[in-house]
């Protein structure tokens, strides 16, 4: 029986939850600070330079959300 390959079941790295990340805590990179800056000027938004990887995360998919990016 052939194992599956981790990258390919829907817990891999790219689909967990920004709370389970290891190094979410730790600050945005530069390009999400890039994406997150646009995404706030589009949809009207203030951007926070503050937050966390995780936080940045959640903030980019909620903007995709109400500006219809990314879909």
């Amino acid at each position: 029986m052939a194992e599956a390959n981790p990258k390919s079941e829907p817990f891999s790295n790219a689909e967990k939850d920004p709370d389970d990340w290891t190094t979410g805590d730790e600050p945005m990179t530069g390009a999400q600070a890039s994406y997150l800056k646009t995404l706030s000027e589009e949809a009207g938004e203030t951007f926070d330079e503050g937050l966390s990887k995780a936080d940045a995360s959640k903030r980019i998919d909620a903007l995709q959300e109400k500006t219809g990016r990314g879909k």
